[in-house]
């Protein structure tokens, strides 16, 4: 079983769907670290700029 989390009423569930507005939930772990990592360089542009 995995905890859910709806973005559009904040509502946590384990339900695919909230049973309050309807919407897709979606996972709430962050992805796993990798030191292979991809995107890494990109992201920390980004996270800088802003």
């Amino acid at each position: 079983m995995k905890i859910l989390f709806c973005k559009d009423c904040c509502k946590y569930t384990l339900q695919e769907t909230c049973n309050v507005c309807m919407k897709k939930t979606t996972n709430i772990r962050p992805a796993k670290f990798s030191p292979e990592d991809k995107f890494g360089k990109w992201r920390r542009i980004f996270k800088k700029g802003k």
